[in-house]
């Protein structure tokens, strides 16, 4: 494993309580970035590492100063799906894309930090398992299965955020007008499903979690 700026910093900060401030990144017209703390030039690579350690980064252009960590945060995510780390399906990616100058746009940030928080703390709960239950043998069908519902409930939530965009244009079948439902009507419905479903998906990883506790 790398060596990452604040792995010293880590154990003074325990003994303070103080939070870490985040390292400064520069990034130059070369696309060169260039570490403050370390006095020396990074990689992508290297910043990806720094996520995974917990080491928290700000990414600034070197001439403007304007703060673009969110832009290079996506650049090691392009980086990551092209070495086949593929873990954002087309469909979802079609579906974001989609959503970008909607009038639904604003929703779309809270809701997918709040969906990976949970996720986040779902994995722990899952990792647990896995080393209470399964030291030796993976349950790879169970997660495979978690996974494929994980990757639907975001793909069919994502489609769900814009409940009001129109549907066909073809021409309507005669007395179609009286029967169709109101935008409203499906929009009220379309989000009642969701709403169901991240209730099953939570009723599942809960299930999970207590046969985890009760196999203790």
């Amino acid at each position: 494993m790398m060596a990452l700026p604040g792995d010293q910093n880590k154990g003074d900060q325990a003994k303070g309580g103080d939070k870490q401030a985040p390292v400064r990144i520069k990034k130059y017209a070369n696309r060169r970035l260039y570490n403050t703390a370390t006095s020396s030039y990074v990689t992508l690579d290297y910043l990806a590492q720094m996520v995974r350690e917990g080491l928290d980064f700000t990414v600034e252009d070197a001439k403007s100063g304007e703060d673009i960590t969110r832009s290079v945060l996506t650049q090691i995510i392009v980086e990551e799906e092209s070495k086949g780390q593929n873990m954002l399906p087309i469909n979802f990616l079609r579906q974001l894309i989609s959503l970008y100058g909607d009038n639904l746009q604003f929703l779309v940030p809270g809701y997918l930090e709040k969906s990976m928080e949970s996720f986040g703390a779902n994995q722990e709960q899952i990792r647990q398992y896995m080393k209470d239950n399964f030291a030796n043998v993976l349950p790879l069908d169970r997660l495979e299965e978690m996974s494929k519902q994980n990757m639907a409930f975001f793909q069919q939530a994502m489609s769900m955020w814009n409940p009001f965009k129109a549907g066909s244009t073809g021409p309507a079948a005669p007395g179609a007008e009286a029967k169709a439902e109101s935008p409203a009507a499906r929009g009220g419905e379309e989000l009642s499903d969701l709403k169901a479903q991240m209730q099953a998906l939570q009723r599942q990883l809960e299930q999970l979690t207590k046969s985890g506790q009760k196999a203790d």
